[in-house]
């Protein structure tokens, strides 16, 4: 095993203290005189003065080693310092964008916990509305009231329409004959639909099954009774079901359901089919509009071809009386140019009384002069 410097300095240390030791314990117990003694003396203390030399070499080279170590610590020591003040500082950049992107997002979850709350809030809301029978069947009028306007114009539809048997129609579209007004009544069967989807075995299943397929026939037997009268509307209703949910089971898993709504005449619809069957019934309103001012069309250019004929007569009539003019001025024209004739004629000749006899005998009446009275 190597052993340090300060290990070496201290082995010396004690060897040099031992020698001094024992040459103090012979110097006790025997005289002087004897040779050996002396020259153990001697030695030992030569030993003694060389091993405080090299103890001072030792302590000075310690020293000096000390120093260099010192130095090298500090040095390292500052570099250190260094590195960890940049690491610091680097740390502390990266920590504060951190946090403020942490403060970012914790912004957007507050916004968006917000509206969970908001959103939770109307969820309870619509599951109190819908809990309630009479709740429920004002969100069904509400939601196809305003389908109903969206789609169509004010004067083509009624709501709460009273009829001839004292039913009021949730809502009454007033379309010519055929086929007439039809009658648009909401239901929602959502209890039976609930326990459709609530039901845990097969024969909870059977239950629930039959019990929203006598809703929904229940209703389209009132609706069939009630809403449909010979003579005052059409021959068939339609029946709104203001949740796509309850639509779309019914025509997946009860055919049976729907087509005894065909041989009621009840067409069963959802928000989104009323929608497209209602633009289907404004065109219907534009065709009857348009066909109910065909009349009106017709006449309007019967008389348009009326004064069509009657400008062709003015028209004839007055290219007439241009022509006429035309060959007036043709004529003008022409007794211009004789009267110009003669005039230069008159101008060219010496006039005798002869000449003058013969240019009157042979001038016009209107040439001659008139005698003054």
């Amino acid at each position: 095993m190597s052993l340090g410097l300060g290990e070496i300095v201290a082995l010396a240390a004690v060897a040099a203290a031992l020698a001094a030791l024992i040459a103090w314990l012979v110097a006790r117990q025997a005289p002087v005189s004897d040779p050996l003694l002396g020259e153990l003396v001697g030695r030992l203390g030569q030993m003694a003065q060389t091993q405080a030399a090299q103890q001072a070499m030792l302590a000075e080279r310690m020293q000096a080693q000390e120093r260099a170590l010192n130095k090298a610590m500090d040095d390292r020591l500052a570099d250190v310092t260094k590195r960890i003040g940049e690491g610091l500082v680097l740390s502390a950049e990266k920590t504060a964008a951190t946090l403020h992107d942490l403060r970012e997002r914790l912004a957007v979850i507050d916004v968006a916990q917000k509206n969970l709350t908001e959103l939770s809030t109307q969820v309870v809301g619509l599951q109190d509305i819908l809990s309630n029978k009479q709740a429920r069947g004002a969100f069904g009028e509400v939601q196809m009231h305003d389908i109903v306007t969206a789609a169509l114009p004010a004067d083509a539809y009624g709501f709460q329409a009273m009829l001839s048997n004292g039913r009021r129609a949730d809502c009454l579209l007033l379309l010519p004959n055929p086929p007439g007004p039809i009658v648009i009544d909401s239901k929602f069967p959502l209890d039976g639909y609930q326990a459709l989807r609530d039901c845990g075995d097969d024969a909870a299943r059977k239950v629930a099954t039959r019990r929203f397929a006598d809703d929904v026939l229940k209703h389209i037997k009132d609706i069939a009774a009630r809403y449909i009268i010979p003579g005052e509307t059409a021959e068939s209703a339609l029946m709104f079901l203001p949740s796509e949910a309850v639509y779309a089971e019914l025509h997946a898993n009860f055919r049976s359901v729907v087509e005894e709504s065909y041989r009621y005449r009840v067409w069963i619809v959802s928000p989104t089919t009323l929608m497209a069957t209602l633009n289907t019934v404004r065109a219907v309103l534009k065709d009857v509009q348009m066909r109910k001012q065909a009349g009106r069309i017709q006449k309007e250019v019967g008389t348009l071809l009326e004064d069509v004929k009657r400008l062709e007569t003015r028209l004839g009539g007055l290219f007439t009386h241009i022509n006429q003019a035309q060959k007036d001025v043709g004529l003008v024209e022409t007794s211009m140019n004789k009267i110009v004739s003669r005039a230069e004629k008159i101008e060219a000749v010496q006039l005798g009384e002869a000449d003058t006899d013969e240019l009157v005998a042979h001038a016009p009446p209107e040439a001659l002069p008139k005698a003054e009275v």
